[in-house]
């Protein structure tokens, strides 16, 4: 593995989601921790889907709130996932499930030319390109931006012919 040096602060955007206890303030709170450790570019608005898991959507599991915030840091990667993965643990978060419900996720979708692909992170995000509540969010916060290797987000959420829905437009911070 070759560890990516990251010496110019690059823009994160971190995708956060929540549907275990009270999912809006959950998600306000952890964007003020990250605001409290870096420079946050744009934070969106919140929406709501319903809960993802291995077999699909799972409409019987309580509904998630997710959001997209956009971060500048000079962390390396493994770095900020370690970072979040705090943030994570603080507000209660706990993997005994994969894709189990959650008090929060943060996961790094991108970072800006970044690409890395180890056992603990990959980067873009693997799947950010077919999740509506990622790229709903983030178009909302920076319509021209793009998914590296994937394109423009703008075109990826017209691709997949769905969208999240607004839960909360006023901005996490």
């Amino acid at each position: 593995m070759t560890a990516v040096l990251v010496t110019t602060p690059k823009r994160a955007v971190l995708a956060l989601g929540s549907n275990l206890g009270d999912r809006e303030q959950t998600l306000r709170d952890a964007t003020a921790a990250l605001a409290e450790r870096f420079t946050v570019v744009a934070a969106s608005g919140i929406v709501q889907t319903p809960a993802l898991k291995p077999h699909g959507v799972d409409r019987d599991a309580p509904a998630y709130l997710n959001a997209v915030v956009i971060v500048e840091t000079t962390l390396e990667p493994e770095q900020l996932l370690t970072l979040v993965n705090g943030i994570e643990h603080t507000h209660g978060r706990v993997r005994d499930e994969h894709w189990g419900d959650r008090t929060l996720d943060i996961d790094i979708v991108a970072m800006d030319d970044v690409t890395l692909d180890n056992d603990k992170l990959t980067i873009p995000h693997p799947r950010a390109a077919s999740r509506a509540f990622v790229l709903a969010p983030w178009l909302d916060i920076d319509p021209t931006a793009e998914l590296p290797g994937h394109g423009p987000i703008a075109d990826l959420l017209a691709s997949l012919g769905e969208t999240a829905e607004p839960y909360e437009a006023r901005p996490l911070i």
